[in-house]
């Protein structure tokens, strides 16, 4: 590996992914913070994936992704606010980036998308037992409640839906 290069794009050096790797970290950082769930649970990584993908899919630069994660907190509590169709603005960016890329490095891989996408794939297609909340859809933290809601009774759900309201507590809490 080359000491200069820090994108992983530079020619020929080994591709180290840092802009998904400092998101992470920014997603791990305020979870673990937040207390929320279990380290190293299932819902903690939901939570941690979720928040990662948010961190970075807004940075839009080549930049360490979360570097400012001060100036970003509003942006990333609308994203994953209740009601927000997060799912698809994740596979729009992502769609986005991915033809920005192909221009870019001509067909070359892009080590931080990979990661992106694949994290990606793991919230959709991993499936986690929660509480049943009502029809509404996952429960969020802005989301009213019912009031004859039965928590004993579970479904199963993609692992980004109990992720997001993980997240959007965790940014507040942060």
């Amino acid at each position: 590996m080359h000491p200069e290069s820090t994108n992983g794009t530079s020619g020929g050096a080994l591709a180290i992914p840092m802009a998904w790797l400092c998101a992470e970290y920014v997603a791990d950082e305020m979870l673990r913070m937040g207390a929320l769930v279990e380290g190293g649970s299932l819902e903690y990584r939901a939570g941690r994936e979720t928040l990662a993908l948010t961190i970075y899919l807004c940075d839009a630069s080549d930049e360490l992704a979360g570097v400012r994660a001060i100036s970003r907190i509003e942006e990333w509590l609308n994203l994953t606010s209740y009601g927000h169709p997060w799912s698809a603005w994740v596979r729009e960016r992502l769609d986005a980036r991915r033809r920005e890329r192909e221009r870019e490095l001509g067909g070359g891989s892009d080590p931080d998308l990979a990661l992106a996408q694949e994290s990606w794939r793991w919230l959709r297609q991993t499936e986690l037992l929660a509480a049943d909340l009502g029809d509404e859809g996952p429960w969020h933290p802005a989301a009213p409640l019912d009031a004859f809601v039965d928590e004993c009774e579970q479904i199963w759900t993609p692992a980004w839906q109990l992720g997001l309201p993980l997240s959007h507590l965790a940014i507040h809490l942060f």
